[in-house]
């Protein structure tokens, strides 16, 4: 397994929440053919457990780390999704370890934290790179009328469930986005499948 990294953090260890059972999460990685190279991007923060798992597999890793470098605010205060966010966009991306197209992309929780003009730009500028089919995954507040006030640090369990490690006693609105402003924002992809968590969060999986 290679991996690129934009920068990283390292984890911090603290006592582990409770375990999310994520079976869209699950499908995606029991999908990848350990026998085949697989370009996974991150747009979420290293993690020694996610690199763990993928490492028994021929995965070539991009880690993005958007929100930990400004990525949000700097995406969240363009006015539009014309030329101009475009380069913005593109510089949270890390650079190409291959010219190989992504066929996996982790989003987390990212997405609540953009507006839907910034999450329309990120997720074009993400296209470029994907492959016809790739799959993105990605986690929506969408009970809860409030969520932390920043993305969290979501890393895979033993079978392959969730835990945040980044929550924060803070709390900020939620967008809760519906399907149908996902679907209409999520340049060129598409939801293939949702299923509503146990913790009142919406599971995503899109496809391009």
């Amino acid at each position: 397994m290679t991996v690129s990294l934009r920068r990283s953090h390292a984890e911090v260890q603290r006592e582990p929440p409770r375990a999310l059972h994520a079976p869209l999460f699950q499908q995606v990685l029991s999908d990848i053919d350990p026998a085949m190279r697989t370009v996974v991007l991150d747009l979420g923060a290293a993690s020694t457990s996610m690199l763990d798992r993928l490492g028994g597999s021929r995965c070539c890793v991009e880690i993005a780390d958007v929100a930990h470098f400004g990525g949000c605010d700097r995406l969240n205060a363009l006015e539009s999704v014309q030329a101009d966010a475009a380069p913005v966009a593109d510089d949270l991306l890390p650079d190409r370890m291959t010219g190989d197209p992504v066929d996996v992309v982790f989003c987390w929780d990212l997405l609540n934290y953009l507006t839907l003009p910034a999450l329309k730009a990120l997720m074009r500028s993400v296209g470029r790179r994907c492959r016809e089919g790739a799959v993105a995954h990605a986690l929506i507040y969408y009970a809860e009328r409030d969520m932390p006030d920043s993305p969290g640090r979501f890393i895979p369990t033993e079978h392959d469930g969730l835990m945040n490690l980044g929550e924060t006693g803070k709390r900020i609105d939620a967008p809760r986005y519906s399907p149908e402003e996902l679907g209409d924002h999520m340049a060129g992809f598409a939801i293939d499948r949702a299923r509503l968590l146990n913790n009142g969060m919406q599971e995503f999986l899109f496809r391009f």
